[in-house]
């Protein structure tokens, strides 16, 4: 019988591969199903390094295999993607380990008449004497322009070795130039830390410190965010402190949006899209006491899941809604601050969600866009003359974020940016006044915010 781990990472990526589930949900059933820790560390490994790197993997297998990978069964295609990340990349795996475990994998997952061929593939993979190239980073011309056989070796690059979507790092490529793509594809690829940020309902980010440390978890303080912990060792879910509610794991850009938003002690604030609720328990910490928060989704499943955050961190003055953020809402102009943190491509957070980068397209974009547009209209008539509507998005590309807000100044003249919102994040608001987070330069995902005021009338 396969290793367990293996056989988990397989399903994970059917599952992904199909179209079943995201990457998130699919590895989180499955851990659920290994008792050994170190099985579920191998099966996360295997299942997020093939998302990592797959288009790096499928030109390896296409110099390996004897045919077209568009004709290779897709079962034994994800049983070869996986084999091949644990001889390419993982040192620690012994090939032979890797090559009968993956044989004997296909076999019980119904492609057994596939094994012979994913031996002979994965021998030559692990063969050292025929050594299988990938496309290597062509002389650089600093500050481009980028055309022509150059341009198309500096996309091979990016593409097939760092292993991004063409289209996206080529846009990249145009706006940021071949140093930034590059640190930006690697930070991508790279295993993101544990990131915490302190329960303002029960302690500071110091306080929260001391009692990880006494916990058993070392950390150290964020860069960006103010409130933020990166643990450096130990476990903190496994600690007295995660079962207290004494923190919440949460991106460290993602805590910046909260610091966008700022509302003061007391405020009206209503949270749309709020789920999974990191960022109303932070403005509920804001309001304080005094303060009310409105937490709102969708889909049952979101709200179920908002509910469960909430409940665990219990933070005070929050009201959880379900309702459609793109129709009208059941609210008059009361709020003093409105978080629009809306559905997007999620193309800033590769690093966390790599399935991403291949599910997603350009023509994706103009979809997201005209539902992000609706979303901030809507919630435009819930903010009270006067108070701020944050527009926020954990997007790259201009059509969800720089587009959409001008497209709203166009048809909202009531409305006025404000670049200068919180003057502690001034160094990541750009010259139009919008606040930006660039993997490449700021070390975190990219996140994209705007904040609105609505003129007093």
């Amino acid at each position: 019988m396969s290793a367990p781990a293996r056989r988990a990472a397989h399903n994970v990526l059917r599952s992904v591969h199909t179209g079943r589930s995201d990457l998130a949900t699919a590895l989180e059933r499955a851990r659920g199903r290994l008792s050994d820790p170190r099985d579920r560390a191998l099966a996360g490994e295997i299942a997020i390094g093939v998302q990592r790197r797959r288009s790096a993997i499928d030109h390896l297998l296409a110099q390996a295999a004897s045919r077209p990978l568009s004709a290779i069964t897709p079962a034994a295609l994800d049983l070869l993607r996986a084999a091949t990340y644990q001889l390419r990349y993982l040192d620690r795996i012994p090939a032979h380990a890797a090559v009968a475990d993956t044989v004997e994998l296909a076999r019980e997952a119904g492609v057994g008449r596939a094994a012979g061929f994913v031996n002979a593939v994965l021998r030559v993979l692990a063969d050292r004497r025929r050594p299988l190239e990938l496309p290597a980073a062509p002389e650089t011309r600093p500050g481009g322009p980028y055309r022509g056989e150059h341009r198309r070796a500096l996309l091979d690059y990016l593409a097939i070795t760092l292993s991004h979507p063409r289209w996206l790092v080529e846009r990249w490529l145009d706006r940021h130039g071949l140093a930034a793509v590059e640190a930006w594809a690697r930070f991508n690829n790279a295993a993101a830390p544990v990131t915490l940020c302190a329960n303002p309902a029960r302690n500071t980010a110091t306080e929260l410190r001391g009692v990880l440390d006494a916990q058993g978890v070392r950390t150290t303080a964020t860069k960006l965010a103010p409130h933020g912990l990166v643990v450096t060792r130990g476990d903190p879910l496994s600690t007295p402190a995660s079962a207290e509610g004494c923190f919440l794991v949460q991106e460290e850009a993602s805590q910046l949006v909260v610091e966008l938003a700022r509302p003061a002690a007391g405020s009206r604030v209503l949270d749309l899209c709020a789920a999974p609720g990191g960022k109303t328990a932070g403005l509920a910490g804001c309001t304080g006491p005094g303060g009310f928060v409105v937490a709102s989704d969708l889909r049952p499943r979101r709200v179920a899941l908002l509910a469960r955050l909430l409940a665990r961190v219990r933070p005070q003055g929050v009201a959880i809604v379900r309702l459609d953020a793109t129709a009208p809402l059941p609210f008059g102009p009361v709020f003093d601050r409105v978080l629009v943190d809306a559905p997007c491509s999620g193309l800033g957070v590769l690093r966390r969600d790599p399935d991403i980068r291949w599910r997603r397209g350009p023509d994706d974009l103009p979809a997201f866009a005209a539902t992000q547009l609706a979303m901030l209209s809507r919630a435009a008539e819930t903010v009270r003359p006067g108070g701020r509507l944050v527009y926020a998005t954990c997007s790259s590309e201009p059509e969800e974020n720089d587009e959409v807000v001008e497209r709203f100044l166009d048809d909202r003249r009531d409305y006025d940016l404000v670049p200068d919102a919180n003057p502690a994040l001034a160094p990541l608001v750009d010259g139009s006044g919008f606040f930006r987070t660039l993997p490449f330069r700021d070390g975190v995902e990219a996140l994209f915010g705007a904040v609105l005021a609505r003129r007093d009338r």
